[in-house]
């Protein structure tokens, strides 16, 4: 299954989740439907951001002009880079 085939399915059932949590009338029922969708949401950005590391380590590496058994270094700091963009963010926010 493809990354975005995975996306779709996991988008679908936050969906479904939060659909179902808002029509059954048992609480406890309701939050489980409530908290699997929040568990979903966490599971897409963690994606999401693996898709957007992956892409930021390519381009670093091809910067680097391709060098070889360098792809954890270049891993690492698409991590970092990420990582304070995020930070800077939520500076920016008012955090």
């Amino acid at each position: 299954m493809s990354a975005v085939d995975e996306q779709k399915k996991i988008e679908h059932q936050i969906e479904l989740a939060t659909r179902a949590a808002a029509l059954v009338r048992d609480e406890t029922t309701g939050q489980r439907f409530r908290s699997f969708a929040e568990e979903l949401k966490r599971k897409l950005r963690r994606m999401m951001r693996r898709g957007q590391v992956r892409a930021r380590a390519y381009e670093l590496w091809e910067q680097a002009g391709r060098p070889s058994n360098r792809e954890l270094e270049f891993w690492l700091e698409a991590e970092r880079q990420m990582e304070e963009e995020r930070e800077e963010r939520k500076g920016a926010g008012g955090s």
